[in-house]
C-alpha cells in the first residue's frame, strides 16, 4: 500500500495532438489556469497540493504514471480545460486514457475529473473506468469538502457531499449541486494562482509559450509566458458557446450554458498583486483570458490604471465582442500594454450573426471598430466561424470576403461545432444532426474534426471551405505585406513557414473522387 504524502495532485494531460503538426511549434502551451486556481484555493484551506503538468513537460503516459506513483496523493484530480472553448472536450481524450491506465496499474488510487466537458456531460465522464468521482461546475467547494471527508475517515459518506458525482457499486450517482464561488467571496475562496507549483526548465514559466501571433510572430518573445483570468463567465448566451456551462448549478437534463449566465470578478487591487508576482517571475508576454475583458469599466479601468502606475512591461492581449469596444478606452488599453484585441466577428452576414448570438449582438460598424482599434496601435485578431446552421455557401463567402477586406494582423477561422454544454449541442441532438463520435472529433484542427452540417451544406463541405479560407488568408500577398511592414521580414517568413504546414482531415479523405 502506498503512503499518501499529500491531499491532491492536479494533473494536466498532453493536448498537443489536437493541433496536428501545427502543435509542434505554433500552438500555445498555456499555464494551467484552473489547476493553479484550485491548487491555491485548496492550499489556502490547509490541504497539501501539487501540480503535474504533462502538457508542459511533454510527458508520456508511462512517465506520468511513474510521477503519480512517486507523489502518491490521496486524490488525483484531472483538470480538463484548454486554450480554446472546444478544448475542454477535445482534451478529455488524453485525460481519460491516462486515467484508465493509472487505475489499471494502481487501482487503489482515487481519481476525479473537473472541467467544462464534465459540467456538460457529467454522467458520461463518470462512466469512464478511469474516474471514481467527477466535480460539477468549477468544483471549488465540492473538492474542498471531498478532501475534508478523506481526512476525517477512511470510508466517507459520499452521498452528503454536494457538487460531486460518484459510483455506488454499479450506479452512477450525481449529488445535489454545489454553488459556484459568489462575487463577494472571489478574493477569499479563489485567492489567486499557485505559480510556484509549475514546472520549469531553467527559469519560472519557461516551459510555457504564447500564441505565435501574440508574440508578434517572433518565437523569441513567446516565453516565459502566463495566462490569467480577471473575471469568470460571460453575460451573453451565444448559441455556439459553452463557456458558461462551468457555472452550472442545475443537474436537470437539457441544461446548457445559456441557463448559467454568471459573471464574477476579482477585485482590481487583488489582481494587481498577481500581476506583480508574474512581473517578478520575469513574465512579459501575458494573456488576459477573460471571455469579456472589455465589458465592465468598473473593473478593467482601475486594473489597467494600476498596471500603468506600476510600469510593468507586459505584452498582453484580451478578448472583446465587436459591439463592446469603446473608443474612449482604447488609449488606456494600449498604455497598459494590451497590444492585441481578439474581436469576435463570427460571421459576415448580419442575419447569421444575430441568429447565433440570440439577438444580443448590437449592430455596429465592424469596419469602423477595427479601424479605430488599429489607430491606437492595437493589433486585431478577428475570430470567424464557418458553418452556422443557417449558413450557406453565399453567407460563408461573405464572411471570408469580410476577413480579406479587414485584413487584420491575425485571424482565427473555425468550423462550427456543436460543443457539449452549448445550446447548439442540444439543438443538434434534438434534430438528429450528426455529432462527433470521439473527443478528437470536436477539435477545430484535429484529423478527426467533425463540424456540423448546415441546412444546405454537408460537414465535409464546411470543413473544406474553412481550410481553403485559412490558406487563402495566410498566403494572401496583401496580408503578408502587412505583416512585413508591421512586424518585419523574418516575421513574414515565419508566417509563410506556418502556412506551408497542411492539415489532414479524415472527413475529406473519405470523400468520393
Amino acid at each position: 500500500m502506498l503512503e499518501r504524502k499529500l491531499d491532491v495532485l492536479f494533473v494536466e494531460t498532453d493536448a498537443s495532438s489536437a493541433y496536428q503538426d501545427l502543435g509542434r511549434v505554433y500552438s500555445a502551451i498555456e499555464t494551467p489556469t484552473w489547476s493553479l486556481l484550485l491548487a491555491q484555493s485548496c492550499r489556502a484551506a490547509g490541504f497539501g497540493v501539487a501540480i503535474l503538468d504533462c502538457n508542459a513537460e511533454r510527458l508520456t503516459n508511462s512517465a506520468a504514471i511513474k510521477r503519480v506513483e512517486e507523489i502518491a496523493p490521496r486524490l488525483v484530480c484531472f483538470v480538463v480545460y484548454g486554450q480554446n472553448p472546444n478544448s475542454g472536450t477535445t482534451n478529455m481524450g488524453g485525460a481519460s486514457q491516462l486515467a484508465v491506465r493509472l487505475k489499471a496499474e494502481y487501482p487503489e488510487t482515487l481519481t476525479c475529473c473537473v472541467g467544462s466537458h464534465v459540467s456538460a456531460l457529467p454522467r458520461e465522464v463518470l462512466g469512464c473506468d478511469g474516474f471514481d468521482f467527477v466535480l460539477l461546475n468549477e468544483g471549488v467547494y465540492a473538492l474542498r469538502n471531498l478532501l475534508a471527508a478523506f481526512r476525517e475517515t477512511a470510508s466517507p459518506n459520499f452521498s452528503g457531499i454536494c457538487g460531486i458525482g460518484w459510483k455506488d457499486s454499479e450506479r452512477l450517482m450525481l449529488n445535489d449541486p454545489e454553488r459556484v464561488v459568489p462575487q463577494e467571496r472571489m478574493d477569499v475562496d479563489l485567492p489567486g494562482y499557485a505559480w510556484d507549483l509549475l514546472p520549469y526548465r531553467e527559469k519560472p514559466l519557461d516551459l510555457y509559450r504564447a500564441h505565435f501571433w501574440h508574440a508578434e510572430f517572433d518565437h523569441a518573445k513567446r516565453t516565459p509566458f502566463a495566462a490569467i483570468y480577471t473575471s469568470l463567465g460571460c453575460r451573453f448566451a451565444c448559441n455556439f458557446c459553452m463557456i458558461n456551462i462551468l457555472n452550472r448549478t442545475n443537474n436537470a437534463e437539457g441544461i446548457s450554458s445559456s441557463d448559467s449566465r454568471v459573471m464574477r470578478y476579482w477585485s482590481p487591487e487583488f489582481l494587481l498583486g498577481e500581476f506583480d508576482k508574474l512581473a517578478a517571475l520575469g513574465v512579459e508576454t501575458l494573456r488576459i483570458s477573460d471571455e469579456m475583458f472589455f465589458l465592465d469599466k468598473r473593473y478593467y479601468v482601475p486594473l489597467l490604471e494600476g498596471l500603468i502606475a506600476r510600469g510593468h512591461n507586459f505584452r498582453m492581449w484580451s478578448y472583446s465582442r465587436v459591439d463592446t469596444v469603446r473608443r474612449e478606452f482604447l488609449e488606456l488599453f494600449r498604455r497598459a500594454g494590451v497590444g492585441w484585441l481578439a474581436l469576435g466577428v463570427e460571421a459576415g452576414n448580419q442575419i447569421v450573426r444575430q441568429e447565433v448570438s440570440k439577438g444580443s449582438f448590437k449592430e455596429v460598424n465592424i469596419r469602423e471598430v477595427v479601424r479605430e482599434t488599429r489607430s491606437f496601435g492595437i493589433n486585431v485578431i478577428a475570430n470567424y466561424i464557418f458553418g452556422f446552421p443557417n449558413d450557406t455557401l453565399e453567407t460563408m463567402t461573405q464572411t471570408l470576403d469580410l476577413a480579406m477586406e479587414l485584413n487584420t494582423e491575425m485571424a482565427n477561422m473555425y468550423p462550427c461545432m456543436a460543443l457539449p454544454g452549448s445550446p447548439l449541442y442540444h439543438q443538434a441532438r434534438e434534430k438528429g444532426w450528426k455529432l462527433p463520435t470521439s473527443y478528437a472529433g470536436y477539435g477545430f484542427l484535429s484529423y478527426e474534426s467533425q463540424p456540423l452540417p448546415t441546412e444546405t451544406l454537408s460537414a465535409a463541405e464546411v470543413l473544406k471551405f474553412r481550410d481553403e479560407a485559412w490558406q487563402k488568408y495566410f498566403t494572401n500577398p496583401t496580408y503578408l505585406e502587412l505583416v512585413e511592414k508591421r512586424f518585419g521580414v523574418q516575421e513574414r517568413r515565419n508566417i509563410e513557414d506556418m502556412a506551408a504546414i497542411g492539415l489532414r482531415r479524415q472527413l475529406l479523405e473519405n470523400q468520393p473522387g
